[in-house]
Formats: structure tokens, C-alpha cells, sequence
């Protein structure tokens, strides 16, 4: 079962705090939903960074990143 991270309708840093946070735990996959291209493009940064694949899927609201182990 995937791990969510809801950062809709929060600003730069707090979704990609969040992201990593998740990511630091380490459960895998992680679904972070995003509603700005900003948010989307930094948190796909920081899961790339720590070598995680990224599938970014367009919703009615925003951007659902999937993150999983490479």
C-alpha cells in the first residue's frame, strides 16, 4: 500500500519537506500530491537526488507523483 503525502495547497519548501520526510522512512511507493508546476518540479528534484524513480500523472487538481525505489 502506497504512502500519500498531501502537500496540495501548501508552498515551496513545506512540499518538499514533507516529500522527504516520507522519504526518509522509507516506505515505498510514495504518492505526493501537488497542485503548482513549481511544487511538482521541486519535489521530483529531491526524490531524483536521492535516487528514486519519479512518475509524475496529471489530475484534476494538480500533479500525483509516484515516487519508487530505482
Amino acid at each position: 500500500m502506497a504512502v500519500t503525502v498531501d502537500a496540495r495547497g501548501l508552498s515551496c519548501p513545506q512540499p518538499v519537506i514533507l516529500a522527504r520526510k516520507a522519504i526518509d522512512v522509507g516506505k515505498f511507493p510514495i504518492e505526493v500530491l501537488v497542485d503548482s508546476v513549481t511544487s511538482r518540479e521541486n519535489v521530483r528534484r529531491i526524490a531524483e537526488k536521492a535516487g528514486l524513480e519519479v512518475d509524475v500523472q496529471p489530475t484534476d487538481d494538480g500533479f500525483k507523483l509516484i515516487l519508487t525505489r530505482a
